[in-house]
């Protein structure tokens, strides 16, 4: 009983000084946070079709707000998650992808998503070769608050090509 007892008072002690913590040291309201917060406006269910097959977006906050996770399942694949977080005056993006890779990818914080945002590769883990196919780069354009478009660039083999997805909000 003593046990439980001092855990919870522990517990409280720690809560209450993050609270402290966080009220000494507000956020910055840095350009990276404010576009993270405008990507923000796309949480929700999307759809869209790639080369006849349907793709469903759910995309949610999560981590207490610091992270936009994005959830891509086409047809009856698995499901491929993107994350997106704020690491000082960038973006960053990380995908894991179905054929078993991480690539990793950053962008300077833009001012528009209307104008679109550009992530570039800076590293990709959980390839075995480097002729695997691996994402490359992701460009994401807000084309209004309903419709968003995706352009992945990705490479196989040594050859280049892309991707290009239209999605339309689901109401």
């Amino acid at each position: 009983m003593i046990s439980i007892t001092v855990r919870h008072v522990a517990g409280a002690t720690a809560l209450f000084g993050a609270s402290l913590l966080s009220a000494q040291a507000p956020r910055a309201n840095t350009k990276s946070e404010a576009a993270f917060k405008q990507l923000s406006a796309v949480v929700g269910d999307w759809q869209g079709v790639q080369d006849g097959v349907p793709i469903a977006v759910k995309i949610t906050l999560t981590a207490n707000g610091s992270a936009l996770m994005e959830e891509d399942k086409p047809g009856k694949e698995s499901p491929m998650i993107t994350m997106f977080t704020v690491d000082g005056d960038r973006l960053i993006a990380t995908h894991y992808c179905s054929v078993g890779n991480q690539p990793q990818m950053v962008s300077a914080a833009p001012d528009d998503f209307r104008k679109g945002v550009t992530f570039s590769l800076t590293r990709v883990t959980g390839m075995k070769s480097s002729d695997d196919w691996h994402n490359t780069g992701m460009t994401l354009t807000l084309d209004d608050t309903d419709h968003m478009t995706q352009r992945w660039t990705y490479l196989y083999k040594g050859k280049p090509g892309v991707n290009v997805f239209h999605y339309t909000r689901k109401k």
